[in-house]
């Protein structure tokens, strides 16, 4: 199992929850969006309005190193609907820690 790269509060705004294994796009650095799958701490989904703490394993993280932070608010996507947020609370993965 690959391990998580990120921990954070995700909000869900969309009319469908967001179900464990979800995966998004996220705007990781401006204009540069990258998929991720997430995980959720004790719940099944998200519902819309609602947030709940959880994982995200990003997709190919070498290819943009050091451009996340505790405490950075990311934009959740799908094509370029912005459909919920992840405020980054720690980061497991160095490689993307900004030095």
């Amino acid at each position: 199992m690959i391990e998580p790269d990120i921990e954070a509060i995700i909000t869900c705004k969309r009319k469908t929850p967001f179900y464990n294994g979800y995966r998004p796009e996220h705007l990781i650095k401006e204009y540069y969006l990258t998929t991720g799958i997430h995980q959720y701490y004790g719940v099944e989904c998200i519902p819309n309005g609602e947030s709940a703490l959880g994982t995200i394993t990003f997709v190919t993280p070498e290819a943009y190193p050091h451009c996340l932070w505790e405490g950075k608010s990311i934009n959740i996507q799908e094509g370029s609907n912005i459909v919920g947020r992840a405020v980054i609370i720690r980061i497991f993965n160095n490689l993307l820690k900004k030095e």
